[in-house]
């Protein structure tokens, strides 16, 4: 049994890299297949997935399609619940649920402001004060998610789950840009960057180059951190 996951691209495409998370983190089996996010196939490259038109985009053994990343995940999650994608815990299940509903769909002025990217780390970019009342909401719902589950530090809930990949690239975002949370904010986001496999990922999106680069840049710039030698 096999999944075949149509991804986008894998250095600015952070729901991208939420799919292929959920799938590569829980062991599940699958074939990837890129679309041409930037090189202007993308609409030719999903038709035969139609009406599934957004990346990523999970076809299932029987040849079910599913869009959207939330219905991707209670899909894997139902399919495989010996593989953990939610918290064992009711109470700390129902939590993760509510935060990945809310990264769907909330924080606009961050996700606007700030495109994910995994080149390297931009140094001044001042965040709007929208952007910045949308870290304040996602340290809130870390605190909120730690004080359900216990957890001092590492993952949300103690043990990996789907709500550290959808949070993932938002770690992403805050390094990225140098956006200010606080300390246990950061060291959560350095734990998420340094995963092997978002390093996996990484390594395979700095293979590609871009010309013209497709979002903005805010010069000045630093390396991306090197996690490989925590």
């Amino acid at each position: 049994m096999t999944y075949d996951l149509f991804l986008g691209d894998r250095l600015f495409s952070s729901w991208s890299l939420r799919g292929w998370l959920m799938l590569e983190k829980f062991g599940l089996p699958y074939r990837t297949h890129m679309i041409g996010l930037y090189s202007g196939t993308m609409a030719a490259d999903m038709a035969a997935l139609a009406p599934a038109r957004l990346v990523p985009t999970l076809r299932l053994p029987d040849g079910t399609v599913v869009g959207e990343s939330l219905a991707i995940a209670e899909t894997l999650a139902e399919r495989h619940p010996e593989a953990g994608l939610w918290p064992e815990d009711p109470s700390a299940r129902a939590t993760a649920r509510w935060l990945c509903a809310e990264m769907a769909a909330g924080f606009p002025a961050l996700r606007g402001e700030c495109p994910m990217q995994l080149l390297h780390c931009y140094q001044g970019f001042v965040p709007s004060p929208d952007a910045q009342a949308d870290l304040g909401r996602v340290e809130a719902l870390w605190g909120h998610a730690r004080s359900v589950s216990g957890a001092e530090a590492g993952p949300l809930f103690g043990r990996y789950s789907l709500a550290d990949v959808f949070y993932t690239p938002i770690a992403a975002r805050i390094v990225g840009y140098g956006l200010p949370v606080s300390a246990e904010g950061r060291a959560y986001c350095d734990m998420l960057l340094a995963d092997p496999a978002v390093l996996r990922w990484r390594e395979e999106a700095l293979k590609i180059t871009y010309d013209p680069f497709p979002y903005p840049v805010y010069p000045p710039v630093t390396e991306w951190p090197d996690y490989e030698m925590r």
